[in-house]
This record gives C-alpha cells, structure tokens and sequence, in this order.
C-alpha cells in the first residue's frame, strides 16, 4: 500500500482530479482481457510527457512500480499490477492526433489515441494506416507498438513495427528519449525505437509514436474459398502466396469452428461442404489488378483441393463472408467452459504438419481444439477447450496440451506468439523459446534501461 506521502506528492504533479485510490478505481483497473484481477495501490492520470517523466522520477527515486497502461485489452497480462504499484494511464488525456503530415506521408499521435480513430483519420485526407487489430475499435497506438499488434491485414501490409518511424519515450529515471526520426532511412546509432516495440512497458513509457501512412487503395474485393478439410485450405495458403497472389487478408477455420458456428448461430449461411475455409480480401488501384489476384487465388485454391470460390458482389455480400470469421471466438464455446487461447505463430509452409500436430495433441487428453486466425502470415489462434472449468485434472490436462503445442511450434521454427505478447501468461514458457544466453542478454537489457526494476516488473520472464 502507498502511504498519504506519496499519493499526495503524485497529486502535485498531476492535480487531485488525476489521482484515484479508491475502490472503484481500483477494480476498474485491476484486469484486463485475460480477467485475472491483481488491484494497484492507485491509479494515476498524465496529462503529458512532462508529468510522465515528473512521476517516473519520482517512482524511481522511491522504487515505487510503476505499470503503464492503455485501454486494457491486451490477452496475456501485460498491463497488470501483478506487484501492486501504480498504473499510470494514458488514455484519458494523452490521446491526441497530433498531425497528419501529408507530404511525408506520416502521422504523429499521443500514446492514447484509439487504433481505429487514427485509420479514420487517415483516410478522410486519403491515407491509409493498415495494421488492424481485432481490438481496433477501442485498443490504443501506444498498447498497439508495446505489444507490436498485428491484425487480419499483415498477410499483405505487416505488423506495427513496420509503420513506426519514431518515438518519444520516458526512460524509469525520468529522463525523455527520442527514438528514430521522420526521414526515411536512419542508420545512426543504436535502433532504440525497434528495441521499444514489443517491450510490453518493461523499459520505458512511450509518449510520442510516429507512423508511416501509405497512399489508401481505391478498390477492395472479399473473397471466400472452400475447402473439404483445413489440410488442403493450409497446402492452399503458402502455395497461393507463392503463385503470386497477394491477399490483404487471408483467413482460416477449421472444421470444429465451422461446426461451432452452425450451433451457435443456425441461421448463418455456412457452405455445407466445408471443412476448410479461406476468407480475406483483395485490394488494389483498378478492376484489372483485382481480376487477376482474384483469378491467381481461384486457380490455386483449386489446384489445392478447393471445391468452391465465391465472390462477394457488394458490401452486404462482403459482410456475410467475413461473418464466420468474426465470430469464430465466441462460438467455440459451445465447446467448454474455459478457453485456452493462444496465438502460436509458424512459418506459412508448417500449417499443415502444425494443425495435424495440434489435434494430436489435443486428441492425447481428450480435448477439442478448434483454430482459426491468419494463415496469410502463419499465426494459428489454437483454443484449447476445458469442458469444466472446475475440473481441476481438466484444467492440467489444458494447460499439458497448451505447452507441449508451445514446443511444438518452436520445433518447427515458429514462436509462442504471433501478436499478443508474453505479459505473464506466457512467461513461464520463454524458457521453450529462448536459450539461456538469449534470456539473460534479456534481462540485461531491461537493467540498463530499469536498473530499480520499477516499470512493469517480472513481466515476458525477466
């Protein structure tokens, strides 16, 4: 617990209105999307990056831990106060768009800013900011370049780091950093801003993200492919990319998610043939290049299995493809009580051989799990289904099946994740992925920016 002395010194710093204990407060910010709860010691609002780096300095002097956090969305306990502290939040106030520089094609924003307001933006003056994460409508642009967020659109434009050129950032001490500049290529010195993305808050508080806007595309087409199992859908993926086609997305499920999607939803208009489904968008700047990526993908997908292509004929046609896909968390459920979610990532050419294994897996402890995701770009969302939450063997059993497909990825080459981060779901597991050389220039890392280790301590295994 934080005495009177420091609540009140926070309070000078940022005003009375910004400083919340109290129950409320507390629960409210207690959890985020893994719904583990650990409550803070308090809650505390900047209104800049002068009063980021005021509390940093403070919290460092006095080892206080300090853990940043956006809208709270994150799947593996990144923004959690697992060892009480602070939460500073920035997205009450630190939740501008800055500029839209058109002539460099750059965008400037506050950390706080909402993933889906700055795509909008972009693309009233005709720009287009592509990663899309599912959480786009309410996830920020400083949790979305902590975590490095992906989104259905990385098959074709990439992730997060890929867009941002700069940063401004608090170091623990209190002391502001720049990261990067506004010119195309920079090569001088350290890559400070790449060591940044995806550090989960654990090095330092970014205040400032710049990010690279390409020109927006003038035409999109949605398609569907059809497949009688997910193995020909997989063959389908990597074949296709290498046949020349250039999705926007591409997007699978599996036969247990069509399945549930039938139960969950009667009425959805699933074709009764599948057992594999590919679905995503084409995009480009004339009817032409549309044509022939859609020609290149219905001649692949047949030469792989398919047993139909479809086409949506407008926006309401495009939204029924894209329905299932959607959807498909929510209705595994109809499977169990708890979900064990996780977004293993393996090159494009292993989906075949890394879903066969996964069923294996699954099948050995009598567990169903059903997957989906962005087969575009390799990363499986693999929903290990416990039929009881409360059976504590069942829940064992999950937890045995989700680390052996975490070494069965990292076998094939793949990684534990593909886009939601270690945080402390995933941190007993970097063991699997990183040897011990790797794990401790890690930590080495994280005490040249942290020696106090007060920012978001004990998180991604450090």
């Amino acid at each position: 617990m934080l005495d009177n002395k420091h609540l009140n010194h926070f309070k000078s710093i940022v005003g009375v209105e910004n400083v919340k204990s109290d129950k409320a407060h507390l629960i409210a910010y207690c959890y985020d999307a893994t719904r583990e709860r650990f409550e803070p010691d308090a809650v505390v609002f900047p209104r800049d990056e002068q009063d980021v780096s005021n509390i940093l300095k403070y919290c460092n002097e006095h080892k206080i831990i300090i853990v940043p956090r956006g809208a709270g969305s994150c799947f593996t306990g990144g923004a959690l106060p697992a060892n009480g502290g602070i939460i500073l939040s920035l997205e009450r106030h630190m939740n501008q768009i800055l500029e839209i520089d058109m002539e460099n094609m750059l965008g400037i924003v506050q950390p706080g800013v909402i993933n889906m307001d700055f795509q909008k933006a972009a693309e009233a003056v005709g720009l287009f900011y592509p990663p899309d994460p599912a959480s786009e409508m309410y996830c920020t642009l400083g949790g979305n370049v902590a975590e490095n967020a992906g989104g259905m659109r990385a098959a074709k434009y990439g992730i997060t780091k890929d867009y941002v050129v700069a940063l401004r950032a608090v170091l623990p001490n209190g002391e502001i950093i720049t990261a990067g500049k506004k010119t195309i290529k920079d090569v001088a010195g350290y890559n400070t801003a790449g060591i940044l993305i995806a550090s989960e808050g654990t090095l330092a508080v970014i205040t400032q993200i710049t990010l690279k806007l390409i020109p927006k595309p003038k035409l999109k087409k949605t398609y569907m492919g059809i497949f009688p199992d997910v193995t020909k859908a997989m063959n389908a993926v990597f074949k296709s990319l290498a046949a020349g086609a250039n999705p926007v997305a591409m997007e699978f499920l599996d036969a247990l998610v069509i399945d549930a999607l039938k139960q969950k939803f009667p009425d959805i208009d699933l074709p009764q043939n599948a057992g594999g489904i590919l679905v995503g968008d084409v995009d480009g700047s004339s009817e032409a290049e549309i044509t022939s990526q859609l020609e290149t993908l219905k001649q692949s997908f047949k030469d792989n299995g398919s047993n139909g292509f479809i086409v949506a004929q407008s926006d309401e046609e495009a939204d029924k493809l894209w329905f299932a896909r959607k959807n498909a968390s929510p209705a595994t459920m109809v499977y169990g009580t708890k979900k064990l979610n996780e977004d293993i990532s393996v090159p494009r050419s292993k989906l075949p051989e890394a879903l066969e294994e996964i069923y294996k897996i699954a099948d050995k402890y009598g567990l169903k799990a059903p997957c989906f995701g962005h087969s575009g770009d390799g990363n499986i969302h693999v929903n290990v289904m416990v039929k009881d939450k409360n059976n504590e063997q069942e829940m064992a059993d999950g937890h045995k099946a989700i680390e052996e497909i975490f070494q069965l990825v990292v076998d094939m080459g793949g990684t534990l994740s593909g886009e939601h981060g270690i945080g402390l779901s995933k941190a007993p597991f970097m063991n699997i992925a990183f040897n011990q050389a790797e794990m401790e220039l890690f930590k080495s890392i994280k005490k040249a920016f942290d020696p106090n280790n007060i920012l978001n301590p004990f998180k991604m295994g450090l």
